[in-house]
């Protein structure tokens, strides 16, 4: 049971968040918000000056013809073309027919569950791993609190920690990682070309960020399991709900079907290894023969789901679970049909987010936002902290990291510059902000998948359960993450090879 007094805040959170409508209704609220507000903002003559093009962009109504008949004809394609749901039903098919064939639950009981006395092991090398997972960018988000919340309910602890852990690492911690990822080329491409509005000489590297990039990785990897166990799972308490796992011995076929899984997919991971490792490789970058910016990393969710099936049809037809080439796409189906509401659900979120872009509402608060920041004539520590609260204040409203740092950088890195900042100190303050946030926003668009996996677990479970879950990681990520960067900035550390700080 939840401790009411302890953690009162909390509960009052999760309380006043599942009185919130249905994720659908409140979705469908919040689109028809946008169309009054940006007929509102036009009559008022809202507008900013765009940082990179220096033209005016102006609030649009959605209520106008043009804002009708964009609402109209794009109904459709603002539904499919919505990111994460190609993504999120892919990899269900894959790993719903390794959970369904019993492969995932016969894998844990045999590895994982050796674990389940070292609770601080098992949640700090899920956290660093969620950390890390950005290498393979959102796929992570998707497949780390799926494979966690399961993990949680195979040692018999409350899946929704598990569920909770994965999805604090793997969106909380996108922006650090140990290794360079997709994240790091993507940023630098774009501080480098806002540099070049006061320096067009100056080229700020992939590993600008490197060195405070990787340590932050053990640092939130600590504190998270430092929440979970601290403060999570005291919350939570015993797991009562229905779904369970029994504890057993594996049986000599089942023990056999995981040895031929690991087998194939072994070779399977060895192929692709052999395939990348020649300079002129296809799924390498064609121009720079780097993995950066590579058809690999294109591709990571494919490779993924051609894991899960080479992993789950083997152990599958070991066990004789498969005992015909029919019984896959069946396994498969099952694993789908739970995804029904997480469909309906996008439909709506599709809406509301382009409604929310198209109307400029997003481009203009972040604009109006950092405006206020400059007014504001901060120096030093004071306009570090200031712009990772912007940041990570802006977060919750656009999700998308490379649009935010797209909209900002303009702005900050020749500002900062001018300060006698580097562009890469810019570049690491705005990480740390672009983060932390993820989790507790309603809008960003992995929250409905977190919500439908937790209600597999708990059907009560609303935005409310999610949020105050959350809300503990949020803080103590952001804080301890800023801590971190604005410490690191006053010792005068090198925040990459070769960086330097100050100008």
């Amino acid at each position: 049971m939840k401790e009411k007094n302890k953690f009162n805040f909390l509960d009052w959170v999760e309380k006043i968040g599942n009185k919130i409508p249905h994720p659908f209704i409140l979705f469908s609220l919040l689109s028809l918000t946008i169309i009054i507000l940006s007929f509102l903002t036009t009559l008022i003559g809202l507008e900013v000056i765009d940082p990179v093009s220096n033209n005016i962009v102006k609030a649009k109504s959605l209520l106008s013809a043009n804002g009708i008949n964009f609402m109209l004809q794009n109904l459709v394609t603002n539904f499919t073309g919505f990111s994460p749901l190609g993504l999120v039903l892919v990899m269900t098919i894959g790993i719903g027919l390794a959970e369904n064939v019993g492969l995932v639950t016969a894998f844990m009981q045999h590895t994982i569950l050796k674990l389940e006395k070292y609770p601080k092991i098992l949640i700090f090398s899920i956290m660093l791993i969620g950390v890390c997972g950005s290498i393979a960018s959102d796929a992570s988000i998707v497949v780390l609190p799926m494979i966690s919340g399961f993990i949680f309910l195979s040692i018999g602890r409350h899946p929704l920690v598990g569920i909770a852990i994965g999805f604090a690492s793997t969106s909380g911690g996108f922006d650090a990682n140990l290794f360079i990822a997709g994240t790091d080329a993507l940023l630098s491409g774009i501080s480098t070309e806002a540099v070049k509005i006061v320096n067009p000489n100056y080229t700020v590297s992939i590993l600008s960020n490197w060195y405070i990039m990787a340590f932050s990785s053990i640092i939130l990897s600590i504190v998270g399991t430092f929440v979970t166990l601290k403060y999570i799972e005291p919350r939570l308490g015993k797991y009562n709900g229905k779904k369970l796992i029994e504890n057993r011995d594996l049986t000599p076929l089942e023990i056999k079907g995981l040895k031929k899984a690991g087998i194939n997919c072994l070779i399977y991971v060895v192929i692709i290894f052999l395939a990348v490792l020649p300079k002129n490789s296809f799924l390498r970058n064609p121009q720079t023969g780097s993995l950066l910016n590579s058809p690999l990393l294109s591709s990571v969710v494919p490779l993924i789901l051609i894991f899960f099936l080479i992993a789950g049809i083997t152990y599958g037809i070991t066990t004789n679970k498969i005992k015909s080439s029919s019984d896959i796409p069946k396994f498969m189906t099952v694993a789908m049909k739970n995804m029904g509401g997480y469909i309906v659900l996008v439909f709506i979120i599709g809406q509301f987010i382009a409604y929310f872009n198209w109307s400029n509402l997003g481009f203009i608060l972040a604009v109006k936002g950092a405006d206020l920041l400059k007014a504001l004539n901060l120096q030093g520590i004071p306009l570090f902290a200031a712009f990772i609260v912007l940041a990570s204040f802006i977060n919750l409203f656009i999700g998308s990291g490379s649009a935010k740092w797209s909209l900002l950088a303009p702005i900050f890195v020749p500002m900062f510059y001018m300060l006698g900042y580097s562009p890469s100190l810019t570049q690491a303050l705005y990480r740390v902000g672009d983060s932390a946030t993820n989790i507790i926003s309603p809008l960003f668009p992995y929250m409905p998948i977190i919500l439908g996996l937790a209600q597999e677990y708990d059907e009560d479970a609303g935005v409310g359960t999610i949020i105050s879950i959350m809300l503990p990681y949020s803080f103590a990520m952001l804080i301890s993450w800023s801590l971190v960067a604005l410490i690191w900035i006053a010792l005068g550390i090198p925040l990459g090879p070769g960086e330097v700080l100050y100008l």
